[in-house]
């Protein structure tokens, strides 16, 4: 029987970054990938340079394409928002290559990968025993970093209980006049879909297009879609490729270390509520995750803590700020636009103050949001 100190599922970038930290004390490790590197993955590749700046290496190879300004606009209003930095805010991969990248960066560090290889069963006793696709493998400590809907977190006995969110995007190849056209910045059109948002996400040939709803309702996401297309002017499209996925905008419940398994990235529902953006802290959260299991490998139990209590200073306040902007954001438009009215901009410099890695979301954003209300109530009154 094989025995790895640590087995990381999924090789994506919570998956990669795990695994690199873990190994970095001569710790043995290996990530299981169900499928044939490198493979393709559902998600719109932007990076943003939050994600980016804690990457230890160099990711340069990688990227299609780098962006400055970030422009926000919604639909049948005229609001529009423009931020710059100088620096890239958003960096364009495709994950096929962005997540080999990392893959072999940890590879580097000593970390087997173990192709083509599912796991199918968990034996919680010590140390963990696994029941693969190619056999029983045996480890100390397992890093779900298996996505979404992670079989993992199910063998664990974690319910399922985060809000879980449809999006339906299209890599497209469209003629060269609305590429040249699109291809100048990065965009997000809030409300072309009811309570969601469309993006556009230009890559080296082609354009990466979308629309994401935040509240469960049925729409058609293809008509939107649709829609969303004309709206941008795009006249022609050559070839397109869909892609429907969900995307997790809140963690689960209670600790997210348990039995010796801990999870990271969509695994956990760590993907921002706002945003949906989702590379960041499936970054952030392999990194910890793999960091404390180096640092605190003979105490499994601390370990554990010692993971937890870091997402819950690093990440989770700022999750669930945003999942109170995110239900006022989409779901009230009237409260949404008295804000835009008069702090558009600057929360659009906000917004890319948290892409860029330079600000958290504020941590009494309802207490000062509550008191807009009440002020504005106060004033419509007197008049």
């Amino acid at each position: 029987m094989k025995y790895y100190d640590v087995i990381v599922v999924g090789s994506g970038p919570s998956g990669a970054m795990a695994a690199y930290e873990a190994a970095k004390n001569g710790h043995s490790v290996a990530i299981l990938e169900k499928e044939t590197l490198p493979r393709y993955k559902t998600c719109g590749g932007g990076l943003v340079y939050r994600g980016r700046k804690m990457l230890p290496f160099d990711i340069s190879s990688v990227v299609d394409c780098e962006f400055q300004s970030v422009e926000v606009a919604f639909n049948n209003h005229p609001y529009r928002f423009e931020s710059t930095r100088p620096y890239p805010i958003v960096s364009m991969v495709m994950r096929d290559k962005f997540d080999q990248f990392l893959v072999q960066k940890a590879k580097e560090r000593g970390v087997s990968v173990l192709e083509d290889c599912q796991l199918l069963d968990i034996d919680f006793s010590t140390p963990l025993i696994l029941t693969t696709s190619k056999g029983l493998i045996q480890t100390r400590y397992v890093i779900a970093a298996d996505g979404v809907f992670s079989p993992t977190a199910k063998m664990a006995g974690w319910k399922e209980d985060r809000n879980l969110i449809p999006a339906l995007e299209y890599e497209v190849e469209v003629d060269q006049a609305s590429f040249d056209l699109l291809a100048k910045s990065v965009r997000f059109d809030v409300d072309v879909i009811p309570n969601g948002y469309g993006w556009c996400f230009p890559k080296g040939n082609h354009l990466s297009i979308g629309v994401g709803i935040f509240k469960k309702r049925k729409v058609n996401m293809k008509a939107y879609y649709l829609e969303y297309l004309q709206s941008l002017g795009i006249s022609e499209v050559i070839k397109e490729e869909a892609h429907g996925y969900q995307i997790p905008i809140s963690p689960r419940s209670g600790s997210l270390a348990r039995k010796g398994i801990f999870l990271t990235g969509d695994a956990a529902g760590l993907a921002d509520p706002l945003t949906a953006e989702g590379i960041s802290n499936a970054i952030l959260s392999g990194t910890l995750a793999g960091k404390t299991i180096s640092e605190y490998f003979d105490l499994p139990t601390e370990a554990m803590e010692r993971y937890q209590t870091a997402l819950e200073k690093d990440l989770l306040p700022g999750l669930k700020t945003a999942q109170f902007a995110s239900k006022l954001f989409y779901n009230n438009k009237n409260i949404r636009n008295l804000l835009l009215d008069q702090y558009g901009q600057a929360g659009c410099e906000i917004l890319v103050g948290i892409f860029s890695g330079e600000r958290h979301y504020p941590t009494q954003l309802r207490k000062k949001i509550m008191g807009f209300i009440k002020s504005r109530m106060v004033g419509t009154a007197l008049k």
